[in-house]
């Protein structure tokens, strides 16, 4: 009988595959229609060779996620356009870009550079005299970014936790609640969102529901492809707390 390969065996096939695409990859650094310009005119990038199902999975996801959190942007400030005019935007077109400018990394010095669940905190406290919108979409941006290893592109080797997807869903669950309920002191929600009225608007709540639903799937797919298991963690949302996701 034929025993299965030990954990020791299994790093090692692990290191000698990376190894193996590796060398393809510097050895096609310099290979005729493998740049930028033959990749943009359907050319194959060798780099993909490094990827495993579950790499593509998740720049997917991710992809998805930050295509919601612009449409969650855009609509919070047709909402609130006070908020935009804050920042000193010309428009809430311009003030979505700038959020989602990557050459900042999600980190502003209107938020004194705050990210990440601390940029949620601020945008959802009654006192924050700034854009609340900036700080409550790079807050959930960074905090998704940071989930995934502060990573954008993933290759074989790259190690994602599903626990820390799985606490960034819940995150998003909180802050979802809070945008409904949140108020200042004279009583007025800091944050105009869903409408319940003789005319509904639910569509916040759908793209909420949406970048959770995604964060819990790949939490799922991660769990199951590293059988590592998460812990679910059941809060009652008046009182609950965001989870780390690093």
């Amino acid at each position: 009988m034929t025993e299965s390969a030990g954990p020791g065996h299994r790093h090692a096939g692990r290191v000698a595959l990376a190894l193996f695409c590796a060398g393809i990859l510097l050895g096609g650094c310099s290979a005729p229609g493998t740049g930028p310009a033959a990749r943009a005119s359907g050319g194959f990038d060798l780099r993909q060779l490094a990827k495993t199902d579950i790499n593509r999975v998740a720049e997917t996801h991710q992809q998805h996620v930050f295509a919601s959190l612009r449409r969650l942007a855009d609509k919070l400030y047709k909402r609130n356009p006070a908020e935009w005019r804050k920042g000193g935007s010309a428009s809430a077109d311009a003030a979505v870009s700038r959020i989602f400018d990557q050459k900042h990394r999600w980190r502003f010095a209107s938020l004194g550079y705050r990210r990440d669940l601390e940029a949620m905190h601020i945008a959802l406290h009654p006192d924050f005299r700034g854009d609340r919108v900036q700080a409550l979409i790079v807050g959930l941006a960074s905090m998704v970014q940071s989930a995934l290893g502060d990573r954008e592109v993933f290759y074989m080797l790259d190690d994602l936790e599903p626990q820390h997807l799985y606490n960034a869903a819940r995150n998003v669950e909180i802050v979802a609640w809070k945008l409904a309920s949140a108020r200042d002191a004279e009583g007025n929600l800091l944050l105009l969102s869903n409408e319940i009225g003789e005319v509904s608007n639910l569509s916040f709540e759908r793209e909420f529901g949406r970048v959770i639903g995604l964060l819990d799937a790949l939490a799922d797919i991660v769990e199951d492809e590293t059988e590592r298991t998460v812990t679910r963690v059941v809060q009652n949302l008046t009182t609950a707390v965001f989870l780390p996701v690093y």
